[in-house]
């Protein structure tokens, strides 16, 4: 949950965003571990926002070389930045797994006009599965080799080998953009009672502790991710055939243009 003084703080950190930047606000949402549902009492806020100039911007010559993206020092542990919507969107036409967990948090500070139902609308016309099993099975592989192998192990990088890991089984199972709640990924488990329990004790740990710190390997979690790591090891994930989405992208970037600065 998110109090409501950190949500009108967020705001008027967006409000000075937009005079300092004479941009506006199309959507406000958190991201990173609050909107996964496992923070600790100290995470920080990671408040990410996307915006949109005003016309004349984007009509210039040197267009790509003007900055694109808003960002600012942590302060009071909220860290707040943004995306231009035209790189938003050119991540979107990528699949980029930040653009499509962003549009889908459940905690959102704001937003405006029609935007951020329009781009949830074409999520399944735009994101690619074999995108996303690849980006999803390599930040496992990356964070089991990095963190997960000694005697004793940093617990909370448990999360971010075993998210990755559930959300490939959704892309698998379901055929569409896993979700961002831990929670709901723990649906893929099927039966493992032994496994949710180890879970179970891992997350109240990690929602109450400042820090988790090391700790000897909790075979239950241990087995299952080394068992869907070799699993995946074997897999070659199915191109899908998606239709042509830049038209689709484009027209959401103009629309959007002109709604908000008619």
């Amino acid at each position: 949950m998110v109090s409501i003084a950190v949500r009108e703080e967020v705001r008027d950190r967006l409000r000075r965003a937009e005079n300092e930047h004479e941009v506006k606000v199309l959507l406000a949402v958190e991201s990173g571990s609050r909107a996964w549902g496992f923070a600790s009492p100290n995470s920080d806020y990671d408040a990410r926002f996307i915006y949109v100039n005003k016309p004349e911007w984007y009509l210039s010559v040197g267009l790509e070389e003007q900055r694109d993206v808003i960002e600012y020092p942590i302060v009071d542990d909220m860290d707040i930045n943004g995306w231009d919507l035209r790189k938003a969107l050119r991540l979107f036409w990528k699949s980029n797994p930040g653009f499509v967990e962003w549009v889908q948090s459940t905690i959102i500070y704001e937003h405006s006009g029609s935007f951020h139902e329009r781009a949830k609308a074409l999520l399944p016309q735009v994101y690619s599965v074999e995108s996303g099993i690849y980006h999803y099975r390599s930040m496992a592989k990356t964070n089991y080799r990095g963190y997960l192998q000694a005697a004793e192990v940093p617990l909370k990088k448990y999360f971010y080998v075993l998210r990755p890991l559930l959300s490939v089984r959704w892309l698998e199972r379901f055929d569409q953009p896993a979700p961002i709640e831990f929670d709901k990924l723990r649906e893929v488990i099927d039966g493992e009672p032994e496994l949710h329990l180890a879970i179970d004790d891992l997350l109240a740990i990690k929602r109450a502790s400042p820090e988790m710190g090391l700790s000897p390997q909790i075979m239950p979690i241990q087995k299952f991710i080394e068992r869907e790591l070799n699993r995946l090891e074997e897999i070659k994930p199915t191109r899908s055939e998606r239709k042509e989405v830049e038209p689709l992208l484009s027209e959401l970037f103009r629309s959007v243009l002109k709604e908000t600065w008619r």
